[in-house]
């Protein structure tokens, strides 16, 4: 085999290896939101309501951003979440349900798997090779981090 077909398919493995881990944040993010939306119907403070649905915004930019860069690279995205991401949050339903204040209770959840999120896409960026897919990351590391920072914000506010 030549150096130029061995860097070829070292090139592709690379980029498999990306596309797995991008699927993967993206999946993360599609679960999380849904999890927002959720906890959005569920809330009784209108306020609360307002500022979920506005962080379940946010990550439809994050997640739209990165599936139309994995597109533009000739990839699959992901469009769903995994069937474990669906049987968390149904857990997560019950879990709140059963607790006194069930409001505070989702900020605490949504605060937990927000910054499980925020944790994922750092761990990512530094396993990615430098690329388009790296810039992309890098972008939309603060929108993360603005999320992260209301939701433990919040969750500071209600003693957690």
């Amino acid at each position: 085999m030549s150096s130029i077909q061995t860097s070829q398919l070292e090139a592709a493995a690379v980029s498999l290896a990306a596309q797995s881990l991008c699927n993967g944040l993206i999946r993360r993010s599609i679960e999380l939101r849904a999890l927002y939306r959720h906890a959005a119907k569920e809330v009784s403070e209108p306020g609360l309501r307002t500022v979920l649905n506005e962080e379940a915004q946010s990550l439809d930019h994050v997640i739209a951003e990165l599936q139309a860069q994995l597109s533009k690279q000739t990839f699959i995205p992901a469009t769903r979440s995994r069937m474990i991401g669906r049987a968390r949050q149904h857990f997560d339903t019950l879990l709140v349900r059963s607790m006194h204040r069930s409001d505070d209770a989702w900020i605490r959840v949504l605060a937990r798997n927000e910054k499980r999120l925020l944790k994922a896409y750092e761990r990512a960026l530094g396993r990615i090779a430098s690329g388009e897919m790296t810039v992309v990351l890098h972008r939309q590391l603060p929108r993360l981090q603005s999320i992260d920072m209301d939701m433990h914000s919040l969750a500071k506010a209600i003693g957690s």
